[in-house]
């Protein structure tokens, strides 16, 4: 599709989608985009946004001036016990599915976009089935290589579905599967304006030394535990042969201090210990040859449009074990190494030795996961969004 072909006209736009930050940010990003290219011809974005009341969603859409209507939502409570599907809880959730519908219906009735983005996420469902009730096209995108449990029951009512990976295709039914778009996973564009020669100098990281590569270890916003430990396991090891920048969440940074202060000191010195990283982080991504971290949708996105080498810890407990599917795909792509199974500190050594101690085998695994990369995904996305509001 060629977004010269589509003509651009004052917009009205329902985005919803959210629980996580993955669900969250790739609709505010998308959102940004779109208004800036209406913006750049001269038309306007109407949004709203429609999330759980009191979530991150709504925090978000706050914190960016966009209009925010809360509705009902109900949360699935996964098992492999099917008689645990049938907990008073799931019950309970569940009936707030149709009053949910029956809010977000009055919503978009009211609102009459010209589209509606649903990202993902239970708030998702009864938005979309709103749409398809009210006759609205519907944008439904997913962010991993699976299909979650909301985009499963809204791509079979969508206008059109877009998709971060081609393997997703396979997965869809075969009614969306025909007019589906790969699209990639929109990335924050901030992330993509790094420069790496300022990474250390944005962290204050005087012992850096430039002749030896960087790791970048992080565990999320508010850190892994998982990871954090086992990188303590092997950080003499580890700072031998690197810098190490680590961001290990504000639970975890005195304990993790009262380590680092064990550490002889010339490794000590190039050892960055910091609880987050904050608008220095773009700097932080260029600057690392080498990135240990969880490998939910969002991080991979971002570190394979980077082009960065990874070793990727999955978060065991991610929904439908979303995060071990996204590692395994780009590990047996050649594109990250992935510890699948246990994870230990001599499984993390041999994983990140793998990396550390070849230079060419690491920049082969860079560039494989440059392949997987789409830093155009957002102006992907808004393309998809113009088409369904074209009809």
């Amino acid at each position: 599709m060629n977004s010269d072909d589509l003509p651009l006209r004052d917009l009205r736009l329902i985005v919803t989608g959210g629980g996580t930050g993955g669900h969250t940010y790739p609709a505010l990003t998308t959102v940004r985009a779109l208004r800036d290219r209406l913006e750049a011809a001269g038309h306007t974005l109407d949004v709203l946004w429609v999330g759980t009341e009191d979530s991150l969603e709504s925090r978000v859409a706050a914190d960016h001036g966009i209009a925010f209507a809360p509705v009902a939502t109900g949360k699935i409570r996964r098992s492999k016990n099917p008689l645990k599907l049938a907990s008073p809880e799931n019950i309970r959730d569940m009936a707030n599915v149709p009053i949910g519908v029956a809010q977000a219906r009055s919503l978009v009735s009211d609102f009459r976009p010209d589209a509606v983005l649903a990202t993902g996420g239970y708030v998702a469902v009864p938005v979309g089935l709103a749409a398809k009730l009210c006759g609205r096209p519907l944008v439904v995108h997913e962010q991993t290589v699976r299909l979650g449990l909301a985009n499963k029951v809204l791509a079979r009512v969508a206008a059109r579905v877009a998709v971060s990976s081609p393997s997703t295709l396979a997965l869809l039914p075969d009614g969306a599967r025909e007019s589906a778009a790969v699209t990639g996973n929109p990335v924050r564009p901030e992330v993509l304006t790094g420069q790496a020669d300022l990474g250390a100098k944005g962290l204050g990281f005087d012992g850096h030394d430039p002749a030896l590569p960087t790791v970048y270890v992080t565990g999320g916003a508010q850190g892994s535990a998982q990871i954090n430990g086992t990188v303590r396991a092997v950080l003499p090891w580890l700072l031998e042969r690197a810098n190490v920048v680590h961001q290990c969440g504000a639970a975890n940074l005195e304990a993790l201090r009262g380590h680092a202060s064990e550490l002889p000191a010339d490794l000590a010195a190039r050892y960055h210990l910091t609880a987050f990283v904050g608008p220095e982080l773009p700097d932080v991504l260029a600057l690392a040859d080498v990135v240990i971290s969880r490998s939910g949708a969002g991080t991979i996105a971002e570190l394979t449009a980077l082009g960065k080498a990874a070793v990727f810890v999955p978060l065991a407990s991610s929904a439908g074990d979303e995060q071990r599917h996204n590692a395994r795909h780009l590990q047996d792509s050649g594109a990250a190494v992935a510890l699948l199974e246990e994870v230990t500190p001599d499984h993390l050594r041999t994983a990140v030795d793998s990396l550390l101690s070849d230079p060419q085998g690491r920049e082969r695994i860079a560039a494989r996961a440059r392949e997987h990369g789409r830093p155009d995904a957002a102006e992907r996305l808004v393309d998809v969004v113009l088409s369904a509001a074209r009809g």
